[in-house]
């Protein structure tokens, strides 16, 4: 089997705060209240299926169990990462994620750990980004008290901007953004605080408090983004996170740049532009929405075009 770059088809997920942004990477939305892309899924809740080459129809989760050497043959009983767009057309709830130990035990599933790139938001738009207390006794109490301004650390957030959301972080997305996440393979979210909304059928959406007491990381972690930047022929390569989860880039593309995948596999998504990728005498062409991953043992190739990429590996 030749090796080639691999386009996914997302799965998109409707959600209560989700809405239509998701048509400007040039998808057909199932309706109106789509609040997230699953890019590269290969979890039990939805799985992202190859579209082109002698691959086409395969899922990712299947591809990981039947074609390991596509990922450099590494160990592990599924895909280890998930990366989304999504579109906060509302308020999401605030949450907080556990860790590995926890969630395998509890929930069956990874941890998650995260990290956000912000795409597009409106001006002025926020997110929540850790808590304020001190203690877990101080933060169980202005949870029961229902003090969330007390509680709750707000950032304004701007189109650039990356976000590292390590498991443990109290956090949420505020209305009118857009972003990119590179997750683990998770779908495991603890509630904390939901204001007060309403499921289509009128119940309170449910919350999870005890275990977000027990999960959350206090007092909050400071977190520093020191991005490490580079220029590969006429792209600018910026390096925003390297954890034990997954690496994170950012690719500007401005003309053309020679690069060398020479990792387990790249998940590369186009934000916004197109170009092509060429691969000896052969050619790939990609455009905004595009999500295609670069197999294990692909080697050198080009890229030729106008366009902002975000990729990422373990």
């Amino acid at each position: 089997m030749s090796l080639y770059p691999l386009f996914f088809e997302p799965v998109f997920k409707e959600r209560i705060w989700g809405g239509e942004q998701l048509k400007s990477f040039g998808y057909k939305l199932p309706s109106n209240q789509i609040g997230e892309c699953w890019a590269f899924a290969a979890h039990r809740n939805g799985q992202s299926i190859v579209k082109n080459g002698e691959l086409k129809g395969m899922s990712l989760g299947e591809l990981w169990d039947q074609h390991r050497r596509l990922f450099g043959n590494i160990e592990g009983d599924r895909f280890p990462l998930l990366t989304k767009i999504l579109d906060a057309a509302q308020d999401l709830s605030v949450q907080v994620h556990p860790d590995d130990e926890y969630s395998l035990e509890h929930e069956g599933d990874l941890g998650k750990t995260e990290c956000w790139y912000i795409i597009d938001c409106d001006v002025g738009a926020e997110i929540i980004y850790g808590h304020k207390a001190q203690s877990r006794a101080e933060f169980e109490a202005l949870i029961h008290d229902g003090k969330w301004d007390d509680l709750l650390h707000k950032v304004t957030v701007k189109p650039g901007d990356f976000f590292f959301v390590p498991c443990g972080t109290v956090h949420a997305i505020g209305k009118g953004i857009v972003i990119l996440e590179t997750q683990q393979n998770s779908d495991t979210t603890y509630r904390v605080y939901d204001y007060d909304r309403r499921d289509n059928e009128g119940n309170l959406r449910e919350l999870h408090i005890g275990q977000s007491i027990a999960v959350t990381t206090i007092p909050s972690a400071k977190i520093d983004i020191n991005p490490v930047v580079e220029t590969t022929g006429q792209m600018k390569v910026t390096r925003f996170v390297e954890s034990t989860c997954f690496t994170v880039y950012k690719w500007d593309l401005g003309g053309c740049a020679k690069m060398k995948q020479n990792h387990s596999f790249q998940l590369v998504s186009v934000i916004s532009g197109s170009g092509f990728l060429a691969k000896g005498d052969v050619k790939y062409t990609f455009k905004k929405g595009d999500h295609f991953m670069l197999p294990s043992g692909f080697g050198v190739f080009q890229l030729e075009g106008n366009a902002e990429f975000i990729v990422s590996h373990i």
